[in-house]
């Protein structure tokens, strides 16, 4: 298998919507039922991304099987922390969202991880309380729960930071 990570582009946009429609019914099978509804994820935030430069698809053998956003802090809704703290709350840090896969590609988030710590040694991700799957993959990479964010909109996400010293 030939994977590599790019930046997404806008012609990537009808495969990064089917990988999209693809995770949310991996989380509705694993237990998920509230998490990316009423329109999330759509194509402006795929867009939004884009524009930050920090939109990026995975693909095995020139097939889209991925996306995720890698984008620089500060992140808003990380400023205030509950029932916790960052771990490191004053160096500059990346954060990563919508992290989305096929079904059948195996491997994204260990794949995704290696691409960000390559690249930045602090990183901070937020999951949903129903979504055990990148709460596994979070534990199973060394990320720490920090505590509990609120989105702009008021949910509440479980936040997560992994640290990396470099020598």
């Amino acid at each position: 298998m030939s994977r590599i990570i790019r930046s997404a582009q806008p012609s990537d946009m009808a495969a990064i919507m089917s990988v999209m429609a693809d995770a949310k019914k991996i989380m509705r099978q694993s237990g998920n039922l509230s998490q990316w509804e009423d329109g999330y994820l759509s194509e402006e935030s795929i867009t939004t991304d884009m524009s930050k430069h920090g939109a990026f698809v995975i693909e095995d053998n020139e097939k889209i099987v991925g996306y995720f956003a890698f984008l620089e802090s500060p992140e808003p809704t990380y400023k205030q922390i509950y029932e916790g703290e960052w771990l490191d709350d004053s160096a500059p840090y990346h954060v990563v969202h919508r992290i989305a896969s096929r079904a059948d590609a195996h491997g994204i988030f260990s794949s995704i991880m290696d691409y960000c710590f390559a690249h930045e040694q602090n990183i901070r991700i937020d999951t949903h309380r129903d979504n055990k799957i990148m709460q596994h993959n979070m534990k199973k990479h060394g990320f720490s729960y920090c505590g509990i964010i609120y989105l702009a909109n008021g949910d509440e996400r479980l936040a997560y930071q992994k640290i990396v010293k470099r020598t």
